[in-house]
């Protein structure tokens, strides 16, 4: 595509020579001639830059650059990620979905432009609406319904059995059938490798505009608000409620009946033990509490060591 036409298509200002064909994007350490380069910051600007085919960019970086061919952005991440679909038919793209590699249960429904992977089994009763793409391995159990523009990565479960057990006199477990299933939102997008678990009666539900990272596992009835965000091997325990516009980061664990607020970060690796009721950035190994009280306390677990020697050196010598 020419400079001029990759500009109209992001509906952004373009600086330099308008017919400069650009056959892709590369990045900042394999910078290419015919190719565009993002830069989002300062600190990422070289000299090697003056190479690249063009660099899409904020204005104020203009003048730090030596290039000729610009795409001005305001928001050059987001106008990036609009740039990669427009390369994206470089990519293969799955088959449309054939007695050969799915299978299809009794009393299905599926929408318009539906693709599929191989190995794919959709069961009774499932629904599912228009540009759907379901990747490889990826089963959709009993009853399960998706909304429309969803994709679902290799090797995810959607609709499995929850973890319901019961002990008995004899301390020997039940297991509770789970009667409920899943429900999933449009503009939806599952990773590789994650598991969602039906509802024991009432339905897990994961809201429109949700994105999921590859090795995520949402338990039976948890209910995710619109356009969160749950980053790579999150565990999210029964009956969860998570507010709309959450960042999740990795690692995080979420205990049962817990509930979170709108606009919520919880940082990586943090563990969530009681509800969240304020917006705002959160972190917790120890019982999570706001960012910034949780970083006074962690310097202060840095420095308990000397703390105590001082007082067992005061100590000795009184």
């Amino acid at each position: 595509m020419k400079l001029i036409d990759i500009a109209n298509k992001l509906q952004i200002e373009f600086l330099g020579e308008d017919d400069q064909e650009l056959t892709g994007i590369s990045s900042l350490t394999n910078i290419n001639k015919n190719k565009i380069c993002l830069v989002s910051k300062k600190k990422y600007i070289s000299d090697s830059l003056n190479i690249a085919g063009a660099i899409l960019c904020q204005r104020n970086l203009v003048n730090h650059i030596k290039n000729n061919n610009f795409l001005i952005s305001e928001n050059p991440k987001l106008d990036f990620a609009k740039l990669t679909k427009l390369y994206s038919s470089n990519i293969s793209k799955p088959s449309f979905y054939s007695d050969l590699n799915i299978f299809l249960g009794k009393n299905v429904s599926i929408g318009k432009n539906f693709t599929s992977g191989i190995g794919v089994v959709v069961e009774d009763q499932v629904k599912i609406g228009n540009n759907v793409n379901i990747s490889h391995n990826v089963v959709i159990l009993s009853g399960v319904q998706i909304g429309d523009n969803v994709f679902i990565g290799p090797g995810s479960i959607i609709g499995s059995e929850g973890f319901g057990n019961v002990l008995d006199s004899n301390k020997k477990w039940h297991h509770t059938t789970h009667l409920g299933s899943v429900l999933i939102g449009s503009n939806v997008r599952i990773g590789a490798n994650c598991s969602i678990d039906r509802g024991t009666i009432n339905d897990t539900v994961i809201n429109s505009g949700v994105i999921i990272d590859n090795s995520v596992h949402i338990a039976h009835n948890v209910i995710i608000g619109e356009n969160t965000a749950i980053a790579a091997k999150v565990g999210i325990a029964g009956s969860c409620n998570i507010g709309k516009r959450n960042m999740i980061g990795g690692m995080t664990g979420i205990i049962d009946h817990i509930k979170t607020a709108d606009d919520v970060v919880i940082s990586a690796t943090s563990t969530v033990t009681t509800n969240i009721n304020e917006p705002g950035h959160y972190t917790g190994i120890m019982p999570i509490s706001k960012h910034a009280s949780w970083k006074r306390t962690a310097f202060w677990i840095t420095k308990l060591d000397k703390i105590f020697k001082k007082l067992e050196l005061k100590k000795f010598k009184s």
